[in-house]
Order: structure tokens, then C-alpha cells, then sequence
């Protein structure tokens, strides 16, 4: 019995590779159309397939997603610190652009006051309540700055050296309302020239005021206004502005002059302290009474 068992064993293994290999043989063939087992057995597959497959793109679309927006969100974060960057360069390019100017207009002004002793010195510090009043420059008495020393900028007279010490000085400026604050000035006429006392300024209008200019004066809208150099302290010919406006003074005995000032108060970075060079003495004052030379 064990062998018959062993025989039948055997032989249903042969027969069972003979109708594998048939089969696989069949499978082989190009055919128009499969078996029905073997279309069941592809659509179980594919079914099967489509049931793991779409979850699992599902989950590797959402953390591709995921990783998409991370990478998003890190470039933004890099343009955002890109374009502050360039925002920053940007405004320093323009300050940059602004100081060049100004200081090579007031290299240029620099040249045509070579009669006198100009200073650069870079404005430091403005107190907000008191901005048309007083600002403060890094040069002081070490650099040779004293009082009443005048303060140009490339466009004009903008006021005086209140006060100087060591290392800075606190400049008055000429908008400034302190009634002691008066400049000699000279209005340039045509074929005369008048003059006057700067002594206030209009904030409404934005204007200095020159007083004291005699009523039969003949003062025009655009005449230039410099400094006179009469009153000991300021060097001749600094400009000042141009006249915009005259109207008669109290009682009508003068005239008082509006001028526009040729200097921007508001905005103003880059100055020169003037020296007023030394007088020279007349030759005749250099002579002795018997005509020899002192």
C-alpha cells in the first residue's frame, strides 16, 4: 500500500508540471482575447493594485506637498530677506548719491571762498523742538571754531556759531526767532545796492524777513541777497537768497524785504564755518609821518 501511494503521489506531480507547462505555453501565445481564468486573474490584480496604489500616491502626493511647501516657504523667507536687503541699499545709495552732491557742491564753494578760511563739518545732532532754531556740527575749538563764525552750506548763509566747544559747536541758524540774531545783508540792485538787517523769520510763509531798508529804496521780486560784511563779523558777498516780496514797515519810515533763503533749513547735513580773513590795513596806515614804512 505505502508504494502505491508513493507511485500515485508521483504520478499526479507529473501530470501536474505537464498541464503547468501547457498552460504556461497557452499564456504564451498571441491571442486576441484571453481565457476567462486568466481575465479573472488580471482583474483581481488589477484591482488589487488600484486599491494599494491610489492611497499610496495619495500619501506620497501629500508629503511631496508637504515638502513643495516647505520649500516654498524658505525661498519666500529668502526673497523677503533679499528684498529687505536691497531696500537697505537702496536708501543707502540715495543717502550716498546726496552726500556726494552736497559735498562736491561744497568742494565747488569751497574754491570760491578761498579769500577766506572755510571748515567742513558734518551736522550731528538737531533737537526736534528747536529744528529752525539751533543744530549741532562735529568740529569745535580744536578745529579752530569760534563764536559768530559764519555757516554756509553750497546753497547759501544758513546762520552763525552760537557757541564752541572742544569738540562740537551748536550753530544759530538764521530762521532762528531769538531777537538778537540780526545779519547785515545787502539786496543787489540793478544800478544801487540797499541794505538791511535780517532779524526774524515767517513760518507760515517760510521766509526771512530784512528789515530796516530805507522806503525810497527800489527793492524788485528777485533781487539777490548777500551778506554786507558791514557788521564786522560775517565775510562780504555770502548769498543769502532772492527776494520774493516788500512791504512797507511799521509807520512807512522803512521797508521790509521777504526773502526766500537760497539754503534748505529743513534738510541740511553738510556744512563750512567761515573765517572772516583778517583786515588788511591800508597802505597809508603802514607809514610813518615820514613816509617810511611801519
Amino acid at each position: 500500500m505505502p508504494q502505491f501511494f508513493m507511485n500515485k503521489r508521483l504520478i499526479i506531480l507529473l501530470v501536474s508540471i505537464i498541464i503547468l507547462v501547457a498552460l504556461i505555453g497557452f499564456s504564451l501565445k498571441e491571442r486576441d482575447q484571453l481565457s476567462w481564468p486568466e481575465q479573472f486573474i488580471k482583474d483581481t490584480t488589477g484591482w488589487v493594485q488600484s486599491a494599494v496604489s491610489r492611497p499610496t500616491h495619495y500619501v506620497a502626493g501629500f508629503f511631496e506637498n508637504l515638502q513643495d511647501l516647505q520649500n516654498t516657504y524658505t525661498e519666500n523667507k529668502e526673497l523677503k530677506k533679499r528684498l529687505d536687503e536691497l531696500a537697505r541699499l537702496e536708501s543707502e545709495v540715495q543717502m550716498l548719491k546726496k552726500d556726494n552732491k552736497e559735498l562736491k557742491e561744497i568742494l565747488g564753494k569751497k574754491d570760491s571762498l578761498s579769500e577766506f578760511e572755510p571748515k567742513q563739518a558734518t551736522v550731528i545732532g538737531r533737537n526736534p523742538d528747536r529744528w529752525n532754531e539751533l543744530l549741532t556740527i562735529n568740529k569745535g575749538t580744536k578745529d579752530g571754531i569760534v563764536s559768530d563764525m559764519a555757516v554756509i552750506t553750497a546753497n547759501g548763509l544758513i546762520g552763525k556759531v552760537k557757541s564752541a566747544q572742544p569738540f562740537t559747536s551748536t550753530v544759530q541758524l538764521l530762521s532762528s526767532m531769538d531777537p538778537t540774531n540780526r545779519i547785515s545783508a545787502e539786496i543787489q540792485g540793478k544800478e544801487e545796492s540797499y541794505f538791511g538787517l535780517i532779524e526774524g523769520y515767517d513760518k507760515d510763509k517760510g521766509l526771512l524777513m530784512l528789515k530796516r531798508i530805507p522806503a525810497e529804496a527800489k527793492v524788485e521780486k528777485g533781487q539777490n541777497v548777500i551778506s554786507s560784511g558791514k557788521g564786522g563779523v560775517f565775510p562780504k558777498n555770502l548769498p543769502i537768497g532772492k527776494v520774493v516780496e516788500v512791504a512797507p514797515a511799521e509807520y512807512g519810515l522803512t521797508q521790509t524785504a521777504y526773502i526766500k533763503p537760497g539754503a534748505n533749513f529743513y534738510d541740511i547735513e553738510h556744512v563750512m564755518v567761515v573765517k572772516r580773513s583778517a583786515l588788511k590795513p591800508e597802505l597809508e596806515d603802514m607809514m610813518d609821518d615820514k613816509g617810511e614804512e611801519l
